[in-house]
């Protein structure tokens, strides 16, 4: 007998930050572009609430930013920011992960194992792409940990979460998914090994790799 798909229904607000997203990570809504709640509503043929809701979810994600005077706006995207966000998360990352190899627990390890399921399973729906670079910071972080420098684990959340639109750019727009999940997956195994050269030469592989294809993105909206 085959399964039922369950059917999953969503709010007026769902659908509007999904189409919203899309748009504006695709380039289609272009960055600085007023978003007229009015005028969204009407071609979204829903009323001002739903779209209300949307911008404030999407301002969470830092798609979407309120100014005063001004409203909504999309979010300007910088290659220039992504450069140096991701040079300095090379530079940090790298580090902690060294320092943090020798000290890692099978706990971590399991933790690190579980935290990639849930990512895997998350990529397969687009319904939770707001949790994609989530859930990669709670990976990468799980690696670090070990390392016991709170305050440069502090720095790199603070960097996760000004790279956190561009981390989703990349995984959205750039094929990212499989290259992301290859990578995290030879990463932990070295990580298990206590390999730390070839641990530390693929984190920044990994990172740098990702500057580049969001560079790239950033370029051909610009263009």
């Amino acid at each position: 007998m085959s399964r039922i798909t369950p059917i999953v229904h969503k709010t007026r607000t769902q659908v509007v930050v999904e189409v919203l997203r899309e748009k504006i990570l695709s380039g289609e809504i272009a960055a600085g572009m007023p978003l007229r709640q009015s005028a969204l509503a009407d071609e979204m043929n829903v009323s001002r609430i739903p779209v209300r809701e949307a911008l404030l979810q999407l301002e969470a994600e830092g798609l979407v930013k309120f100014e005063a005077h001004k409203g909504a706006t999309a979010t300007t995207l910088s290659a220039v920011q992504v450069t140096e966000l991701f040079d300095l998360r090379a530079l940090i990352e790298t580090d902690l992960l060294a320092k943090s190899i020798p000290h890692m627990t099978e706990d971590d390890f399991t933790e690190a194992e579980a935290i990639l399921d849930s990512l895997d399973v998350a990529f397969k729906d687009k319904d939770q792409i707001e949790s994609w670079s989530g859930l990669n910071s709670q990976f990468h972080i799980c690696l670090y940990r070990a390392a016991d420098k709170p305050h440069t684990i502090d720095v790199v959340n603070g960097l996760n979460t000004n790279c956190d639109r561009y981390v989703r750019l990349e995984l959205y727009l750039a094929s990212g998914i499989p290259k992301a999940q290859k990578d995290h997956r030879e990463l932990l195994e070295f990580c298990k090994q206590g390999d730390v050269e070839n641990a530390v030469e693929l984190l920044r592989a990994h990172i740098l790799q990702a500057a580049d294809a969001i560079r790239d993105l950033v370029a051909q909206q610009e263009g």
